[in-house]
């Protein structure tokens, strides 16, 4: 059994997150991203969210990372991405990056 997962993200980083987006404060960044969770539940697509609110290079992927294995996140993103099941979305976590929402693919 394999102890890897694939997963897509959608990062929003603000000002004091480390590569973050100046334009944003810590505040504004965290209600857009539950303002993004709040369409997803609502029926838009992960991917199409992910490519057009995401700050990581990724978004042009539709947030895909691909598969990865334990410890090769940041700690507080790969122990929300563990903890969910297929095609599961996280609530929002907060990295040092900014905050992500976090969809398991398989």
């Amino acid at each position: 059994m394999s102890d890897q997962i694939s997963a897509s993200h959608i990062l929003i980083g603000h000002a004091d997150a480390r590569s973050g987006s100046a334009d944003l404060s810590r505040e504004d960044a965290l209600a857009k991203i539950e303002g993004i969770k709040v369409e997803i539940e609502g029926g838009a697509s992960f991917a199409d969210q992910a490519v057009e609110n995401s700050d990581c290079p990724s978004s042009a992927k539709g947030g895909d990372l691909g598969s990865f294995g334990p410890g090769a996140m940041v700690a507080e993103f790969d122990s929300a991405a563990f903890e969910l099941e297929v095609d599961q979305i996280s609530d929002v976590v907060e990295t040092d990056f900014g905050f992500h929402l976090i969809h398991r693919t398989s």
